[in-house]
């Protein structure tokens, strides 16, 4: 009994020093001196799958190197969003020439232009707009049927009652004409893609007129030129008032979207938004093939093959893919637009937003983005698997079949001729076929190994199609509100301005003085050809060219998208049309006021006198301690060293008048 009776204390005492050792053992891991109080605090905060990691103290908001990497653009500060109408501008109509029924197939980019013509057209025609359908979810089966065309990405009710003072826009047809429709007796017009006013008025309003209804059938991006005569200025406006105010995404989109942009906010730090633009069909359309390598390549050449049968395509099949790197006509790879923003400046735990539905070649692309900055996050690292599936309504269970194995007809043949070749002796049977594995023919690019001609999209493919719309309006959310953006490719695979153009003419509109990267791709390419072999080892002339390209592309960009860009999609560049001017009596005798008239272009109308009143203005000391305000980059030496975001050892790579030279740069906006 005695011996029972020690063991039992011998067993508590044990239980307690346990006890005792695993809270000490708790607090210890708790209170471990870390390098900082500040880092431990960063490390601690996790959203989701993302884990934050700042190495580098924050820089504080009021510094040269802050302004220069997240700061507005000072000579576009005085312009602002003013695309209410001017003078005389008369309502809709109650008597309408007829109705207008629109069938958009497209991208999203594609939809969001060809919505906003579609108003326009419906406009000059005094016609009632029925909401637009878009064919690439209502011929996607397997999606909600919560959510159908228009309503799958867009609010319907917002979209009714913001045109109200426009145009007359109804949600479906009446049912004589839904008769006809169906009867194909209604008037169709493939409209092109640039077409003129003259086009509507001359063609279509007479068979509108006489049939009370025509469907316009749009597939290019656009149904309506984008430089309109001086005298329908105001239609300019009206897509403006369309797209930036109309158009609102779907609620649990738009809700969506907001999570993942407070969630990016939520560390406290700024963040950059990068839109790769790497899809195939820009590659195909430009003859990048051979930026990649193997599979890649095939699919590439295959896909531009196709577009050469389909007269897309003017050129030949073969195309010196390195050529047209170098002259501006391929995207920046992931690798270089990250070699690119660390010579800019940005630390390595720069948070970067990747945006895009499809990024050609998978996240293999990414790894060196991934591999010089370790706060890459997109849309599934910011939000869960539950509330994306949210936006997609109910579906039904689908099973992702892979495509069928079709037979090898050759292989066929053979042993059938072997098989009725008569008495022996005979020659032997052919060989087996090689076993494919299912690593090879693994995912939807599988087809190539087996057939030459790609199969018809699943079921499964076709509401992935459909979810895409989806994640790039998400995307577009954030984009657009970012602190910076920088655009690795602005073209889609018809040659014309892609969702990084409307994104960058929707922050021209909205902040205008947003940080907005534009650079040259002739430029840039031809700065990393010069150090090819020694990426990783710029010498100091070199990321002071780099430095000054992108400091000068914010404005001279400017200059670029409105002689290119905006002749073939006028939401690229919505300036002047759509902005107003409040000209600031300090900055007018100074020389970044003339260098603000100079950027602003063509923008004369001041703005309303609320508006005047409404803008906060810096007072004259303010601003001049801000220009006073100065540091040297110590990032300029070697940013892709390890640990020289925060430490720099040797000397100083810039003296103080050069450093205050770029810096003033920056502020006066590259006179």
């Amino acid at each position: 009994m005695v011996l029972k009776s020690k063991m039992k204390w011998i067993g508590l005492f044990g239980l307690v020093l346990s006890a005792f050792s695993l809270f000490a053992h708790f607090l210890l891991a708790r209170y471990t001196s870390t390098e900082s109080s500040v880092a431990d605090e960063q490390h601690s905060i996790t959203i989701f799958t993302w884990r934050p990691r700042f190495e580098n103290a924050d820089l504080p908001r009021a510094s040269s190197m802050y302004r220069r990497l997240w700061g507005p653009v000072r000579p576009l500060e005085s312009l602002h969003p003013h695309a209410n109408p001017r003078g005389m501008y008369q309502g809709p109509s109650v008597q309408t020439n007829g109705f207008i029924f629109v069938k958009i197939q497209g991208g999203f980019h594609e939809i969001r232009n060809s919505i906003c013509d579609a108003v326009v057209v419906s406009r000059l025609l005094n016609a009632t707009l029925v909401i637009p359908e878009l064919q690439s979810t209502t011929s996607s089966k397997g999606i909600s049927s919560a959510f159908k065309s228009f309503a799958y990405l867009y609010n319907e009710e917002h979209f009714v009652e913001a045109l109200a003072k426009d145009v007359l826009v109804v949600k479906s047809l009446p049912k004589n004409f839904k008769a006809a429709r169906r009867n194909k007796e209604m008037p169709v017009f493939k409209v092109p893609y640039s077409a003129s006013p003259e086009f509507y008025r001359e063609l279509v309003l007479p068979v509108l007129k006489r049939h009370s209804v025509v469907e316009l059938l749009v597939t290019d991006g656009g149904c309506l030129q984008a430089i309109l005569p001086p005298h329908l200025e105001e239609c300019q406006r009206l897509r403006c008032r369309v797209a930036f105010h109309a158009l609102r995404f779907r609620d649990e989109v738009q809700e969506l979207g907001t999570k993942i942009l407070n969630r990016l906010r939520a560390t406290g730090r700024p963040f950059l938004a990068y839109n790769p633009g790497v899809t195939r069909d820009a590659l195909a359309y430009h003859g990048c093939a051979e930026l990649f390598q193997d599979v890649h390549t095939e699919l590439i050449q295959h896909r531009r093959l196709w577009m050469i049968k389909r007269g897309l395509v003017k050129e030949e099949l073969p195309v010196n893919s390195m050529n047209q790197r170098l002259n501006g006509s391929c995207p920046l790879m992931p690798e270089e637009v990250g070699i690119l923003l660390r010579a800019y400046g940005y630390s390595s735990d720069t948070i970067i937003y990747v945006s895009g539905g499809e990024i050609f070649g998978g996240q293999r692309v990414l790894i060196p983005l991934h591999a010089m900055f370790e706060n890459v996050v997109d849309r599934t690292s910011l939000s869960t698997a539950r509330e994306l599936a949210s936006i997609y309504g109910h579906e039904e269970c689908l099973i992702s079949s892979p495509h069928q194995k079709l037979p090898l007809v050759k292989e066929e043949m053979d042993l059938n001729a072997w098989k009725k070749s008569g008495p022996r002796p005979r020659p032997l049977p052919p060989p087996p076929a090689r076993p494919k594995y299912p690593h090879n023919i693994e995912g939807w690019w599988g087809w190539v190994a087996e057939i030459d001609k790609e199969p018809v999209a699943s079921i499964v493919e076709l509401r992935t199609n459909a979810h895409k719309l989806l994640w790039e309006a998400i995307d577009y959310i954030i984009c657009v509100e970012a602190d910076a953006f920088f655009p690795g490719f602005d073209r889609d695979g018809k040659g014309r301005p892609s969702l990084a153009s409307l994104v960058m003419g929707h922050r021209l509109y909205q902040s205008t003085a947003s940080k907005t990267f534009r650079p040259d791709r002739r430029v840039v390419v031809k700065l990393l050809e010069e150090i090819r072999d020694h990426l990783y080892q710029a010498n100091r002339t070199w990321l002071t060219s780099v430095r000054k390209h992108l400091s000068r592309t914010v404005l001279d960009g400017l200059t670029e998208a409105s002689s290119n860009s905006k002749l073939q999609v006028f939401l690229s560049h919505p300036v002047p049309e759509c902005s107003c001017s409040s000209y600031r009596p300090s900055e007018a005798s100074s020389p970044s006021g003339r260098v603000k008239d100079h950027v602003s272009p063509g923008v004369e109308h001041r703005c309303p006198a609320w508006m005047d009143a409404n803008t906060i203005m810096r007072s004259e000391k303010d601003k001049e301690r801000e220009e006073e305000l100065d540091e040297d980059d110590p990032r300029l030496g070697q940013p892709f060293q390890v640990g020289s975001d925060r430490e720099v050892g040797g000397p100083d790579i810039s003296n103080k008048e050069e450093s205050h030279m770029e810096d003033q740069e920056e502020i006066d906006g590259g006179e």
